[in-house]
């Protein structure tokens, strides 16, 4: 199986990561059509795949969904063989994503010196705990160290409680998607001769740092500290916060301007308050912020979910009812959009492609597969080795198919 169409198309990808960051990257860009090669210890196969709950058919949700559109091929490239396989690999690849820590490719005598002797123009995705250099370069870290050093735990929870990690794997799934980015901007640098191979270098917590961003400059250019404060936006000039319905369900709100706090202030309290003097610049809000949440609050409480909503909306005023994924599966706006898609014969729903391009969409062609090394001999025929010859690999275990 190959990808036969979308933008990538004729983007071939070797995926030596692990996990979720360079995985996360791989799928991104095999959403859109690049030739994904996922590369597998014989025998193990990655961690990815029993680490999460199990679908139906007992293989991994998460295996399914970021193994999708990919082929799998299951290769010991540290052994004197699998090494020449790999370099054959690299010969016709454009992209090489790698998610170990700093020295293991080196230790292999895969440098990315040796990689671009072999492929000039490869572009090699490296992504690590805290980068390829710096005093921390060799320490072990995974996502929850990310998220607390780029900030994003120090600003998520209660002012008076422990500072909080996110609900899902923010630290290594944005890192997957900054890389993304990063390839494609490698990529076009060697389409448009500005540069040849490079290697793309990140570590795992600057994706967040980047995108927090506003803390930084915050700090240094204003002397305040971002801190967390609940269900607040931090240091907000801006009326926002989380609120509980009657009927138990929690509603966001948010205003990003004078203009649009005080279309908040007028559905939950009334025309009269929202056209105050203190309420027409942000500074004003920002002294009264205690009272407007608690009035915000308090007008929330005496709703239904829906009915807030639909007060809101009538004031064109920012609200949203705070999702669960069963609400998400039956959202109509989510449907309407095609953002949950899944396959022929497979229960198993995902996100689909994002972001939607209205000549070349991204597509879901197949969802991870359970078979170790489903399209090695595939593979190996497209590098020009014999049946012979694989037939050689697979039994002194440099390679493995499904079945041996």
């Amino acid at each position: 199986m190959k990808m036969d169409n979308g933008p990538l198309s004729d983007v071939r990808v070797i995926e030596l990561g692990h996990v979720i960051a360079a995985p996360m990257c791989g799928a991104l860009l095999s959403d859109f059509g690049a030739d994904v090669v996922k590369i597998e210890r014989p025998g193990m196969g990655d961690m990815l795949r029993v680490l999460s709950a199990r679908t139906s058919d007992g293989v991994g949700a998460w295996w399914k969904t970021l193994a999708r559109n990919k082929r799998l091929m299951a290769l010991d490239w540290k052994s004197e063989d699998g090494r020449a396989v790999l370099r054959r690999l690299v010969e016709n690849a454009h992209v090489l994503i790698e998610n170990f820590r700093p020295g293991v490719l080196e230790r292999a005598g895969l440098a990315p010196e040796v990689l671009h002797e072999w492929n000039p123009d490869l572009v090699i995705v490296r992504i690590s705990g805290y980068g390829q250099t710096g005093p921390r370069a060799s320490w072990p870290g995974f996502g929850r160290a990310g998220e607390a050093m780029s900030g994003l735990a120090h600003i998520t929870g209660f002012a008076d409680n422990a500072p909080m990690h996110p609900g899902f794997p923010a630290a290594d799934s944005t890192t997957g998607l900054m890389a993304a980015y990063g390839t494609m901007m490698a990529l076009h640098a060697v389409r448009n001769g500005s540069a040849r191979g490079q290697v793309v270098d990140l570590a795992i917590f600057e994706p967040l740092l980047r995108l927090i961003d506003y803390h930084v400059p915050t700090r240094t250019g204003a002397g305040i500290s971002v801190d967390r404060n609940g269900l607040q936006a931090p240091n907000s000039y801006a009326p926002a916060g989380v609120f509980r319905a009657r009927d138990g369900k929690w509603i966001t709100v948010s205003a990003g301007s004078a203009a649009t706090g005080r279309r908040l202030l007028e559905a939950a309290v009334g025309k009269k308050w929202a056209e105050q003097p203190q309420f027409q610049s942000l500074d004003g809000f920002a002294k009264h912020m205690d009272e407007i949440v608690d009035r915000l609050g308090a007008f929330v409480a005496q709703h239904d979910a829906q009915k807030v909503i639909d007060i809101f909306s009538a004031h064109d005023a920012v609200a949203a009812m705070v999702y669960d994924v069963d609400d998400i599966l039956a959202d109509p706006q989510i449907a309407a959009r095609g953002d949950i898609v899944g396959v022929e014969g497979d229960d198993t729903k995902v996100v689909g492609p994002v972001p939607k391009l209205d000549k070349t969409p991204g597509r879901l062609r197949w969802l991870g597969r359970s078979e170790l090394g489903a399209d090695t001999r595939a593979i190996l025929q497209e590098l020009a080795y014999d049946t012979g010859q694989i037939d050689t690999l697979i039994e002194q275990g440099t390679v493995a198919e499904p079945g041996r």
